[in-house]
């Protein structure tokens, strides 16, 4: 393990890419693309044959973290660019923020086993750095809600399939032990 973890982080993400793409390329015609100004999922097309997961810059957090929503993505949002998801930026008022936290339980929840998977540290990011104090409360409800997603997800047969092939490969690949086990996702890991 000593060994995987000593990898700078661009080889850790090349592992993470290359891993993706052995996986689901395939059999899902998916690529895990990095270098992108912002994220996104593109559904292949006629001029391009394969659908694409890109992911912000080369950061390993920004991977993960779309990789999770293209595992929890059904076959018609796989049909659409950005899944069909409704995205506000930086700078939604209240209601619009609860929206969005909605929609990011699962995704952060699975990025964050894919996080422990691979060695990786895991931030959970409500994406609203103009939110206000009163917030703050709604913030730490957001957060427990995905920390009782991951562990409902560690302890139950009802992970993603994808997911799980996904968590299982990184697994392997940085050989870290049991991803599954509940001591791995306590609040008190989080910023």
């Amino acid at each position: 393990m000593d060994k995987i973890m000593d990898l700078t982080e661009n080889q850790r993400l090349h592992l993470i890419v290359e891993l993706f793409n052995q996986l689901f390329c395939d059999e899902y015609g998916t690529k895990l693309i990095g270098g992108a100004q912002e994220p996104l999922y593109s559904p292949s097309t006629k001029k391009h044959r394969f659908h694409k997961v890109l992911f912000r810059e080369n950061y390993i957090s920004s991977a993960l973290h779309e990789v999770a929503h293209w595992c929890i993505a059904g076959g018609d949002r796989l049909q659409q660019e950005d899944y069909g998801y409704w995205y506000q930026p930086d700078g939604r008022n209240t209601d619009e923020q609860r929206q969005f936290e909605q929609v990011e339980v699962k995704p952060q929840a699975l990025e964050w086993i894919f996080s422990v998977a691979c060695g990786q540290k895991f931030s959970i990011s409500s994406d609203n750095l103009m939110a206000s104090e009163a917030d703050g409360i709604a913030n730490q409800k957001f957060k427990y809600a995905v920390l009782e997603q991951a562990v409902k997800w560690c302890h139950s047969a009802l992970l993603p399939l994808r997911a799980k092939q996904f968590i299982d490969g990184l697994t392997d690949a940085f050989a870290v032990s049991n991803p599954y086990d509940s001591t791995h996702y306590q609040i008190e890991f989080l910023n």
